[in-house]
């Protein structure tokens, strides 16, 4: 009886030391994309290096290698991380089923404040230097995008606010190619357009194309707030 207590506690004591080496590993894990997320946003996939991140988290670079054995390999963790935040938060924003156009710009809002206004053209550097990654992301964001610009067209359709018999699906993909356009800072260079001014204006410019006397009226009704 007393071998079958022993063998029951340290059975115990094996559980809770896997749980708790499980935990610490994924909060580890957790930390360096979120810091890995700032830092290649805030300055760059190509500048920062893995001994920057380790520096910034105090820990050592062996232990980043533990869970991401390339560079390659954490920054399309990490790109995957910033658009699952963001799909989530988007999805939230869709789930209230606001006014058509005011979704358009708070999605707008969320996207800018999660993407730092890209001042190092990170989608850029992405694809030149990431092309695998990029990719990878890039068709992720096509499915996004489409789903959420063909939801968000429909339900202005029916409420009024957005012109009928559109084409929608030729609209959301343009959609698309204008969102990625928009941040090829050879056509628009960092020191005369910032992202989020860029997001303005083609938001804006997006509205006006498709939108109802009523849906103009309550887009510049917004345009005013501002």
């Amino acid at each position: 009886m007393l071998n079958n207590s022993k063998t029951l506690e340290t059975i115990m004591v094996f559980k809770v030391s896997i749980f708790t080496f499980a935990k610490n590993y994924l909060l580890v894990r957790d930390a360096i994309l979120n810091t890995a997320a700032e830092m290649f946003l805030n300055y760059g996939f190509k500048s920062v290096t893995m001994d920057d991140i380790a520096e910034k988290l105090g820990i050592s670079k062996k232990t980043i290698y533990t869970h991401y054995s390339t560079k390659s390999k954490l920054v399309l963790a990490t790109g995957h991380h910033v658009f699952e935040n963001i799909n989530c938060g988007i999805e939230k924003i869709r789930a209230k089923k606001q006014n058509p156009i005011k979704e358009n710009f708070e999605i707008k809002r969320f996207v800018i404040h999660h993407l730092k206004d890209q001042k190092t053209s990170p989608h850029f550097q992405l694809k030149k230097y990431y092309p695998k990654a990029f990719e990878s992301l890039r068709t992720r964001q096509f499915e996004l995008l489409d789903d959420c610009v063909t939801d968000n067209i429909k339900r202005g359709i029916e409420t009024g606010y957005y012109r009928k018999n559109m084409p929608i699906d030729f609209i959301s993909r343009i959609h698309f190619v204008g969102m990625m356009g928009i941040k090829d800072t050879d056509v628009f260079p960092i020191e005369e357009y910032s992202h989020s001014m860029l997001m303005d204006y083609f938001t804006e410019y997006h509205l006006r194309a498709i939108c109802t006397p009523k849906g103009i009226e309550t887009l510049e009704e917004i345009l005013n707030e501002k």
